[in-house]
């Protein structure tokens, strides 16, 4: 599994822009959630190789999942996303790793809630780059189709 950091200046951005991480409970990795199936699970790593099917009967039980992306060219946490929706889950949903202001919008379609991203990407990728691509419904080209 890629390693997530769990450094708290990490930051967390949303359709309103950039903020500081408010989860305060830690993060259990996918294996270790396996391991210990009796321990109540509030959020969960996943990482790009891990079957998200695998959590498909503690859904309930879990706040928060956050995904790997460990470069920007790896789009299987997008497809994670997808899966983790349709099987009904309902919690935050948090893409974190390398993702990239272009692909936010993309992010938000897939399921995703929010995205954690590292200083020095930030640093990169200034909060208005990020904000532009905030308005991703009214982007969709599949709906302007449709309509």
């Amino acid at each position: 599994m890629t390693e997530l950091t769990t450094e708290t200046a990490n930051i967390i951005v949303t359709d309103s822009g950039f903020t500081a991480e408010d989860w305060t409970h830690g993060f259990t990795p996918l294996e270790e959630l396996g391991a210990n199936s009796a321990a109540p699970a509030l959020a969960v790593d996943l990482g790009p190789a891990d079957d998200p099917a695998t959590l498909s009967a503690r859904l309930d039980e879990i706040d928060l999942i956050r995904v790997a992306f460990p470069s920007f060219a790896d789009g299987r946490g997008f497809t994670h996303a997808r899966t983790l929706r349709r099987m009904g889950f309902s919690g935050r949903l948090r893409a974190a790793g390398h993702v990239i202001s272009d692909q936010y919008a993309m992010a938000r379609r897939c399921g995703f809630d929010e995205v954690e991203i590292s200083p020095e990407l930030a640093a990169r990728q200034p909060e208005a780059e990020w904000k532009f691509r905030a308005d991703w419904q009214a982007n969709d080209y599949q709906a302007r189709l449709r309509a």
